[in-house]
């Protein structure tokens, strides 16, 4: 894996929007995430911590099936694309941890990178119709919708849980720490 970047590090606005705050602290989160993978080769990216099975590329994987079943399903209201489709989630629910020992690190950072892609067009161009309030397609039982706001948190939410077992992985592979790659 090549190096993250460190030069334009996302930092959200100490004052701005509501939508610009979002994205700054998802983009942040997102951005550590790529710097705690970065750099890494097979073993790398399969090393774990005590008890767990979570891997660096495991992490990946699951947070690329996270963005786009995220804005497939609950913002188009659409079914999610390869490879997720193909998957019996039902008896394999951990697959995209599992499966990622079969994928070279190249293959699991242009996986996630293209999955975050995509997550960046559809709100880019949903924001550019209207706000954060905006409702996405998916219906619960009930009859409520999430509207944009709720799907960006729940992401944030996400990477943030994770960003914390990939300090912890890295760290127990070559030593690397901190909350932002140096500059």
């Amino acid at each position: 894996m090549t190096e993250t970047t460190t030069e334009a590090w996302p930092e959200p606005p100490l004052a701005g929007t509501e939508a610009a705050a979002v994205l700054g602290a998802l983009e942040r989160q997102r951005a550590t995430l790529a710097w705690k993978c970065s750099g890494l080769d097979d073993l790398g990216l399969r090393a774990t911590v005590g008890a767990s099975s979570i891997t660096l590329g495991g992490l990946l994987k699951h947070l690329a099936h996270v963005e786009d079943s995220h804005f497939a399903r609950l913002w188009l209201g659409s079914p999610v694309g390869a490879p997720w489709d193909t998957v019996d989630w039902d008896s394999a629910p951990d697959w995209d941890y599992r499966s990622a020992v079969e994928d070279s690190p190249g293959q699991l950072l242009a996986l996630w990178q293209e999955s975050v892609a995509r997550s960046r067009a559809i709100v880019d161009k949903a924001l550019g119709t209207g706000g954060l309030e905006q409702l996405g397609a998916y219906t619960t039982p009930g009859g409520e919708r999430p509207n944009l706001r709720r799907i960006l948190l729940d992401l944030v939410e996400e990477y943030a849980r994770h960003a914390g077992h990939a300090d912890l992985i890295r760290e127990s592979v070559d030593g690397l720490t901190g909350e932002d790659p140096p500059r």
